[in-house]
């Protein structure tokens, strides 16, 4: 008996990809230790220890890459320590995992608007009222944040003093 090739290359596949969606958890489960460190860093932020924060939420993220929590604790320790940019970029990644992560939303919005990006703050404050009909926190704090406007100041150079 011969058996075609094609059949046997579709054998192949539909075993390998039943394999691979076996192995896979769903995005819901974050292992437990890098939820424990996620917590960690929580509390280091609550504390003002950012540099400590972030080597908790690094290693959280390290066990476990889908812990979006820890990707959106980064970015509120980069926006404490006025690193606007990677604020946005970790955000991102918040959500690449979750686009309608509304924590992820504001604090991409506060980064945003503290550069200046009134615009693109305003988009996520739009997708936040669309997602928050009741209003949530997360609207009244990137509202806040794009009425206040940028906060990094222009560096003005120094006038010489003539002695």
């Amino acid at each position: 008996m011969r058996i075609p090739v094609h059949f046997l290359a579709l054998g192949a596949a539909a075993t390998l990809v039943g394999g691979v969606a076996i192995a896979q958890r769903p995005d819901n489960q974050i292992l437990p230790r890098s939820v424990e460190l996620q917590k960690q860093g929580e509390s280091l932020i609550a504390a003002g220890r950012y540099l400590e924060a972030e080597d908790s939420l690094e290693t959280s993220l390290t066990v476990d890459p889908r812990n979006r929590s820890a990707f959106v604790d980064l970015a509120r320790v980069a926006d404490h320590q006025k690193l606007y940019g990677k604020a946005i970029r970790l955000a991102s990644k918040a959500l690449d995992l979750e686009p309608n992560d509304l924590n992820a939303l504001e604090i991409q919005g506060q980064a945003m608007a503290e550069l200046g990006a009134i615009p693109r703050a305003k988009d996520n404050l739009a997708k936040l009222q669309k997602l928050c009909t009741n209003g949530c926190p997360q609207v009244a704090e990137l509202s806040a944040a794009i009425t206040r406007g940028p906060v990094v100041a222009e560096a003005k150079p120094e006038t010489p003093k003539n002695d």
